[in-house]
């Protein structure tokens, strides 16, 4: 507590010019740490060929029974332990060694019981086959680069791991169960990446992937089957590999000797900008009253984590010409696949969605700017932003990919889910579908105006070819969406504190349903599913509708913030929610009464609803972007959100997160769910 707490231990007063050291951390010597996750790992276990009785099990997707068959099933896992290790620095570059022992819980059943064998009518849910990895082990070299207080490195060498296999199955004959075990050992490779951020001259915190690849053991024999199938359990080979994703606190007892505190490094003629961030959210929901689950209903007792990181590069080619170019890798899931929550409840976990690292292109993107005179200002460097020098009255015109809320519907207090509020009915306006890709990215051209008291910008942008598709459609002629947003400057009188008041417009053509057409077809009988009838009559429709977005300023320390949007809800939203209106607002508030004045503490309320038709959809048996119950007893969904963000130095921040949803998926019979979260953000 005295390290989270207390004042930052690098943040020491510059050093003169002469004698100031290197401007990154050196990160030479020992160390040794802790490690671990809640639901960031995944594995798989795969059997090839098993036989049962002398009979080959059919493989649950192709039905093969050959005995070539490859019967495999994901499985997430909390892994924790230790690591140590020792690093070599010359310069910025860094090379090591490290070797860690850790536990795990990763089970999972891989072949149930199959037809023919004489199990039918029993538990799906029964195993015949199951495997559990309980102890892991790595011996890794790693090679890495040192950024002020980051280190982002790569690692390779060794793994190993311990493997049960395990038979369970009914005894049909003798009654009850009878098993049979099969221990295994496994050496293979690790290959993977990392970065870990300095807290204090001796610790530090961490985010680390690596991918296990354990191979596989011959033939081996799983005891002798009892009842109806009989004979003999055995496989041919039961191969595992895993994705894991951990963080990381670790101790350098010779020291971190901290690069000098200096403000203002970028100067106005600077050509390259390179930032980057990670961010890791691990969320829980305990139980709830559900007397009903549905295809997209939220699942209590569960706790998932979403990890994102990214590196953000900059480069002017011109004066006034700008390329840039941000990847980024993804993993994890939300909360019931994110899944159950209009307003879902992760800002992140769109950006995820995978169980290993996915790396994306997210961002690549033109921005050339116009000066039309006047007075001008200095712009730092910053993420995706090279520091330059450039007219306050200007034209901008940004050309590629990006997201929508790079530009539009900004709030300087309810914007970003990796630092303020995560609620989807906070951060963003809740009612504007917004063109994107699953991530949240699209393709097209904004162009904006600014001067000092106002400024209006505009976008015409691809959307998904399908609601909650990842691929754009091309035919941007045809089917695309458009925004205009004008943004108004004002200081009050009252409290002489800036605000801004945003008032954006939106009409979106998109390959969608209508929801009265599909009700009506099903409700006549023509279609069993209503989601059939949304499938088949989808084609161009367009969805229109408004946002209003204010901020306020009332003191140096104290913000407060309100949003209204809705849309017209005749047809299927594209890319961000199931939401037709929605109204939020809330405060934020520095902590400097305390002494903390970069924390910053955040609480706010939402309350979003559907259209009459667009209930009908749902309670016929519809499934929209998030949610879909299977039935419907409509209210309001309503959401309050608290954070604590707790800056731990000027690259690392920890928040502690509580949200409360009352009607999710806008159903009076779920609920009301609570939800607690934690989230680590780095960026520098």
């Amino acid at each position: 507590m005295a390290v989270l707490l207390g004042p930052p231990a690098l943040a020491a007063d510059p050093a003169p010019p002469s004698a100031q050291g290197p401007a990154f951390i050196d990160w030479s010597g020992p160390y040794l740490g802790i490690e671990g996750s809640g639901g960031a790992s995944f594995g798989q276990h795969t059997f090839h060929g098993t036989m049962i009785g002398g009979r080959a099990v059919p493989d649950f997707k192709t039905g093969d029974a050959t005995g070539r068959n490859d019967r495999s099933r994901n499985a997430t896992t909390a892994v924790g332990g230790l690591f140590g290790g020792y690093n070599w620095q010359t310069g910025p570059w860094l090379y090591g060694i490290e070797a860690d022992v850790y536990g795990a819980n990763l089970k999972r059943p891989v072949a149930s019981t199959a037809p023919g064998l004489g199990y039918e009518g029993l538990d799906p849910e029964f195993s015949v086959l199951r495997a559990k990895t309980d102890l892991y082990g790595t011996l890794r070299g790693r090679v890495g680069v040192a950024f002020d207080r980051a280190l982002v490195y790569a690692t390779f060498g060794l793994a190993g791991a311990d493997v049960r296999i395990l038979a369970t199955y009914p005894d049909l004959a003798g009654g009850g169960v009878a098993s049979t075990r099969h221990d295994l050992s496994y050496l293979g490779f690790t290959l993977g990446a990392g970065v870990q951020l300095a807290l204090t001259e001796q610790l530090a915190l961490g985010i680390d992937y690596r991918y296990l690849d354990l191979g596989g053991g011959g033939r081996f024999g799983l005891g002798a089957l009892p009842g109806a199938a009989g004979g003999p359990v055995s496989t041919r080979d039961a191969s595992f590999t895993s994705h894991q994703m951990m963080a990381r606190l670790s101790w350098h007892p010779a020291g971190l000797t901290p690069p000098p505190e200096t403000e203002g490094t970028s100067s106005p003629d600077d050509r390259f900008s390179l930032h980057g961030q990670t961010t890791f959210i691990t969320q829980g929901v305990p139980g709830f009253r559900a007397p009903y689950t549905g295809p997209a209903s939220l699942i209590g007792r569960q706790v998932q984590s979403t990890t994102t990181a990214t590196m953000m590069l900059g480069l002017k080619l011109f004066e006034g010409t700008e390329l840039y170019y941000n990847p980024e890798f993804s993993q994890g899931f939300g909360l019931s696949r994110t899944l159950g929550v209009a307003g879902f409840v992760n800002g992140e976990a769109q950006k995820a969605g995978a169980p290993y690292p996915k790396l994306r292109s997210n961002r690549y993107f033109l921005k050339q700017t116009f000066g039309l005179g006047g007075e001008t200002e200095d712009v730092p460097d910053g993420p995706n932003q090279v520091a330059t020098r450039r007219a306050i009255e200007r034209v901008t015109v940004v050309a590629g990919k990006f997201a929508i809320g790079d530009y539009f519907d900004a709030n300087s207090y309810a914007h970003d889910p990796r630092v303020d509020f995560m609620n989807w009915g906070l951060w963003a306006s809740g009612a504007y579908d917004f063109p994107a890709n699953l991530p949240g990215f699209t393709q097209g051209v904004m162009v904006e105006y600014n001067r000092p008291e106002f400024a209006l910008r505009a976008a015409y942008t691809q959307v998904p070819k399908e609601p909650s598709n990842d691929v754009l459609d091309p035919r941007v002629f045809e089917r695309a969406g458009g925004v205009v947003e004008f943004e108004e400057r004002h200081v009050l009188p009252v409290l002489d504190q800036p605000g801004k008041l945003r008032l954006g417009l939106f009409s979106n053509v998109g390959n969608t349903a209508d929801f009265r057409q599909v009700v009506g077809l099903t409700q006549a009988g023509l279609f069993a599913d209503i989601n059939d009838a949304a499938a088949a009559t989808r084609r161009p429709r367009r969805k229109t509708g408004f946002y209003v977005n204010l901020e306020q300023a009332v003191s140096a320390d104290l913000g407060v913030f309100a949003r209204v949007s809705a849309n017209d809800g005749r047809n299927e939203s594209l890319s961000f929610t199931d939401i037709d209106r929605s109204v939020s607002g809330g405060v934020s508030l520095k902590g400097t009464a305390w002494e903390r004045p970069a924390d910053t503490v955040g609480i706010g309320t939402s309350m979003n609803g559907i259209s009459p038709s667009h209930r009908a959809f749902f309670a016929n048996g519809g499934v929209g972007l998030l949610i879909g119950d299977g039935r419907l007893r409509y209210a309001p969904e309503r959401a309050l959100e608290a954070y604590y963000a707790l800056s731990l130095n000027k690259i690392l921040t920890v928040s502690f997160n509580y949200q409360l949803v009352v009607n999710p998926a806008y159903n009076k019979d779920r609920g009301p769910a609570n939800f607690l979260g934690t989230r680590i953000h780095a960026d520098f």
